[in-house]
């Protein structure tokens, strides 16, 4: 028989434990209604969708040289957090194409590359700046400046948030725009206009049997953007095969050419976009027609790439034709995501330990001509600009394996091609 200190000991257990235990559930509990309160205390999320649209009768005096999209100019959905759903929240109607959209880093506004070729006489394209609604996301045209070339098909904010920095792809070249302190742009305060060898109409790495062949007509900027610290600038020509890189002066917005000024992809593979590694030592850069990934090694403090690894976006064996589009390194750093056209996917790649990539699968984008992709800020989905499927496909990201899931969620948007976001203010 249990010594009755020991029936009290027992007693005392089993009611310190159901206290524990109690106090443990409703720790639990509080725990779960603070994240739950958190995830509500964010405001409404808004996306931006930038697309090919046909000229307006009332922007006659800008004449849009690209075929007609089926875009209305830039439109406007509020995202579903938990499953990812787009709702149309308006369009700002644009008859210029603006297939590139930049925020700045508050989020306060937004500026639109305009894909046109003329601006009444004069071959060029525009850059809009819009002021954004903080309550409702709603946009207010700002101003419209020239672009410093034809089709400006890409743009960036310098870190220090005082200069837009655009690629015209039409007119091979790249300009600093100021940014004033209300948000409007100034005219271009540096043009460069790319120069040298076009590479050839064949691609070195072109899958077997691939006719792919555009871009090596003369040159075509295609991307522009800075390192972390905002000392080097680095954009790609597709028709010289090569990344320029360049030293900037924050002071006056200027590019003087880095020692060496520029790298060399293979010929013909054409350099379409690249994407920072988030620790800034390795840098991938996808070639739109050799349809492959190139790792650099990165030196921070020369602003000198370093090519290390080259690798296909498609699956062993494919044979046809590709375009190559957007590559995305995840948040982690863990995954790189690159975009397959006319094969329509999405490559995935692990990233090693020492930066190089490893094929781990594909998905397909559920549409036509993947344009570009992007995550939303919580890195739990990936949106997919089906350009000539004129929607929207949404996938579910898997961070532990980086597979991406369709979530069945179809966005109908003519032309799209690129999506970014903004969290309103909560008392908005």
């Amino acid at each position: 028989m249990p010594h009755p200190t020991s029936l009290v000991q027992v007693q005392l257990s089993r009611r310190s434990f159901f206290k524990t235990t109690s106090v443990l559930a409703a720790g639990s509990v509080v725990q779960s209604l603070i994240q739950a309160q958190s995830a509500e205390a964010k405001g409404p999320l808004m996306a931006y969708v930038g697309t090919f649209s046909s000229p307006l009768k009332d922007m006659l005096p800008t004449q849009v040289d690209l075929p007609p999209g089926n875009g209305r100019g830039i439109h406007l959905f509020q995202v579903d957090r938990s499953t990812g759903a787009l709702t149309p929240k308006g369009v700002h109607e644009m008859g210029t194409s603006p297939s590139a959209l930049a925020l700045n880093a508050a989020c306060t506004h937004l500026y639109s590359g305009n894909e046109t070729e003329h601006v009444g006489e004069k071959q060029e394209g525009t850059v809009s700046a819009f002021a954004i609604d903080p309550a409702d996301g709603q946009l207010k045209l700002l101003n419209t400046v020239r672009s410093g070339g034809k089709g400006p098909t890409y743009l960036s904010v310098h870190p220090s948030g005082r200069y837009l920095l655009v690629a015209n792809y039409f007119g091979g070249s790249v300009a600093v725009l100021p940014i004033l302190p209300d948000g409007r742009l100034a005219d271009a305060v540096d043009v460069k206009d790319d120069a040298g060898d076009l590479g050839p109409a064949r691609a070195t790495n072109a899958p077997a049997g691939s006719f792919a062949f555009s871009g090596h007509d003369r040159t075509h900027a295609h991307m522009i953007l800075t390192d972390a610290s905002g000392r080097f600038v680095i954009h790609a020509d597709l028709g010289l095969d090569r990344l320029f890189i360049w030293k900037f002066d924050d002071q006056k917005g200027l590019l003087s050419p880095n020692d060496p000024p520029s790298v060399a992809l293979p010929p013909g593979d054409g350099p379409r976009h690249f994407h920072f590694h988030p620790n800034q030592r390795w840098f991938y850069s996808i070639q739109e027609e050799g349809s492959n990934v190139v790792l650099f090694d990165y030196d921070a403090g020369k602003g000198q790439l370093t090519p290390r690894q080259t690798i296909s976006t498609l699956p062993q064996g494919f044979a046809g034709s590709n375009f190559c589009s957007e590559i995305l390194v995840s948040a982690d750093g863990k995954f790189v995501y690159a975009g397959n056209r006319l094969h329509d996917s999405i490559g995935i790649f692990a990233v090693g330990e020492d930066g190089t990539l490893t094929y781990v699968g594909e998905e397909w984008t559920r549409g036509d001509y993947p344009r570009s992709f992007s995550f939303d800020p919580s890195g739990d989905f990936l949106y997919c600009c089906n350009q000539r499927a004129d929607h929207l496909a949404t996938f579910r990201v898997d961070k532990k394996t980086g597979s991406l899931n369709f979530t069945g969620e179809y966005t109908p948007v003519g032309n799209p091609s690129i999506i970014v976001f903004k969290e309103l203010d909560l008392q908005g």
